[in-house]
């Protein structure tokens, strides 16, 4: 029996360029996004766009990039030789264009596919590409990736260079807007990787001297067990020490591409400087003493760099350069050379840094005892039926990291179930916690194996012997929004932070936001995330709204669920900043009560007037929300 399915040669079409990006952005720029998230797509625009500006700077071309962002229209301009003139065009609307094709040009450069600025073009309502060179300019002004206006004129003076100015389009991105923190930290980092390179960002200057130096210097949670030990050679630049903590932190960067998600390069490394310490002290310690704690930044130029993915957060090149010596070999030998002349010129950086060895081994080997049993216990618990519902994506694989991935941390069977029936359980997992977590605060590793809860955890994530095999992209915690949820958050947060904070420096966990409110008539339905959202559908459903109040996960109804925690799922992440220090975080909010804690109660438990007056008589459920809001 045949179809018929209508497939003709009319089913068959030729996009153009412009519409092959903005049908498939994710092929070019990753995700989406709406500016929350340091690699949402907007993020991803600009940095194509400052990419070519740094490329001329690395050339030896221009020493400053200027840089505005304001009302979500991003200006940058370079200082450099300028986009050939009869080329500009090309360069900004023609696939595969670019002069970094010839390594001479542009040896070991950032971009190199000639499709970065060509994206962004397609994905702004408004693109505008200007080249100066040598007295002549060339303006070109596009939108959605069309040509609008072409302008050759006489530049009267004004500096060689290239300026580019878009704005993304609401069409693709929907509501967005540019976070400074990460536009900060982004350009930052490029100074790092370019001593002397000096970026002006609105009414800000960011430049650096000492590289890596710092980079660490002014990322650093508190001060490091020895001094910042710094490392250069040819094409690689590495700086490191070790802190009080756990885990491991590093900064990774490929021909001053920021690679958040590491590669052969940072695996080469971790490997290598394992080696040298073994060599050094001539004793097989375990990788994990050697490692916990680092915190260290590494920055590699190499040719025809290949990159898993456009937005290129990971390396993938096995070759320091074509036909040159492997990543793991150059990387390798580099690091015992170096790493082994330095220590032996300072013995006392050394003898710290061996016993920061000793006691992580010391710690590790008391609790390799509980580890056995914990393990043990976490089998006859039947974590994977009991614990933890897992999702397919892991059924066959029991090791590898989907990055559609989530596992969602509930509070008691109630909000679990309602969470299980309503997941894609092709992608989202569950896991059920018994009451409120232990304050962890001020207690050792052990902790982590000796308490069920703890353990069980652990073991689903996957991360008792290193964060890289964590299981699930995103670990989002899911607690009612009353007084007990927040708690339990923090509490969580805590454990985090105090055993497996690189978890958080990855930015791996988040806090899942759902509806405190939900108003409704027979026509329209509104789920409200705060006192004013719910203010605004009230007026906008009209007369004889139906409000009820969501107090807890579990009194939402799985269909209703799916809205939550599908694609318009709400997460906001749990970050570290450059002024977060982990200790004192944790002493300040999980330690003993203190006047300045109370103090701090006391000043954010207050209820706004406008909302007392709003609710005469007073409503108790509204502000019981009030406070809970204020205390959160």
């Amino acid at each position: 029996m045949s179809i018929n399915t209508g497939y003709s040669e009319d089913s068959i079409r030729t996009l153009e360029w412009q519409e092959h990006v903005r049908l498939r952005p994710g092929m070019y720029i990753g995700k989406l996004g709406d500016g929350s998230q340091p690699d949402d797509g907007i993020y991803i625009l600009l940095k194509e766009v400052f990419d070519n500006s740094v490329d001329e700077y690395m050339m030896g071309h221009g020493k400053n990039i200027d840089v505005s962002i304001s009302e979500k229209v991003v200006r940058v301009r370079d200082f450099g030789r300028g986009i050939p003139l009869g080329k500009l065009l090309d360069v900004a609307s023609k696939m595969n264009t670019g002069a970094k094709y010839d390594s001479k040009v542009f040896k070991k450069s950032v971009g190199l596919n000639g499709v970065g600025i060509k994206a962004v073009n397609a994905l702004s309502a408004s693109f505008k590409i200007q080249s100066i060179r040598e007295g002549q300019g060339k303006l070109i002004e596009f939108s959605g990736g069309k040509v609008v206006a072409e302008n050759d004129y006489q530049s009267n003076g004004e500096k060689n260079g290239t300026i580019v100015e878009f704005l993304p389009d609401d069409s693709i991105f929907g509501e967005f807007n540019f976070q400074d923190e990460y536009v900060e930290t982004m350009l930052r980092n490029y100074t790092y990787l370019n001593t002397g390179l000096v970026i002006n960002f609105n009414d800000k200057r960011f430049v650096s001297q000492n590289g890596l130096l710092d980079l660490l210097a002014e990322n650093m949670s508190g001060e490091g067990l020895y001094p910042l030990i710094h490392l250069k050679g040819e094409d690689i630049e590495i700086a490191f020490t070790h802190g009080n903590g756990y885990g491991e932190d590093y900064y990774s960067f490929v021909n001053g591409q920021h690679t958040t998600q590491g590669g052969t390069h940072l695996a080469a490394f971790r490997e290598a400087f394992v080696t040298a310490i073994r060599g050094f002290y001539k004793k097989d310690f375990d990788a994990s003493d050697i490692r916990t704690s680092i915190i260290c930044a590494l920055s590699v130029r190499i040719e025809d760099p290949v990159f898993e993915s456009q937005t290129k957060t990971k390396l993938g090149s096995k070759d320091m350069a074509p036909g040159g010596a492997g990543v793991r070999q150059y990387i390798g030998d580099f690091v015992k050379n170096a790493l082994d002349n330095y220590l032996h010129r300072n013995s006392e950086t050394a003898q710290t840094l061996l016993q920061s060895i000793l006691e992580a081994e010391k710690e590790r080997k008391a609790i390799s005892g509980i580890k056995k049993l914990a393990r043990e216990r976490a089998k006859k618990s039947s974590l994977h039926n009991k614990k933890l519902r897992d999702c397919r994506v892991h059924l066959d694989s029991k090791d590898e990291r989907g990055e559609d991935s989530t596992l969602f941390i509930t509070e008691g069977d109630s909000a679990s179930g309602s969470i299980t029936k309503s997941r894609d359980v092709n992608t989202q997992a569950v896991f059920s916690l018994r009451g409120k977590p232990l304050n962890t605060y001020g207690m050792t590793k052990k902790v982590v194996y000796e308490n069920e809860e703890f353990n069980l955890l652990q073991a689903a994530l996957n991360i008792e012997d290193d964060i890289e095999n964590l299981r699930y992209n995103k670990v989002v915690i899911a607690t009612d929004a009353d007084v007990d949820g927040m708690h339990i958050r923090l509490l969580l947060i805590s454990f985090f932070l105090q055993f497996f904070p690189d978890l958080i420096r990855q930015e791996h966990l988040f806090i899942l936001q759902t509806p405190l409110f939900r108003v409704r008539n027979k026509k329209k339905t509104f789920y409200c995330y705060s006192y004013d959202e719910k203010q605004k559908a009230i007026k906008d459903v009209g007369v004889n709204p139906e409000i009820t109040r969501f107090k807890g996960l579990g009194e939402i109804s799985p269909d209703e669920f799916k809205n939550f925690i599908g694609e318009n799922i709400r997460l906001d992440p749990v970050r570290l900043t450059r002024d977060d220090v982990i200790a004192d975080l944790l002493s300040f909010y999980m330690g003993k009560n203190t006047p300045e804690r109370q103090e701090f109660i006391i000043d954010n438990l207050k209820i706004d007037e406008d909302i007392i007056e709003e609710s005469k008589p007073p409503l108790e459920e509204e502000l019981e929300f009030e406070i809970e809001e204020k205390v959160a």
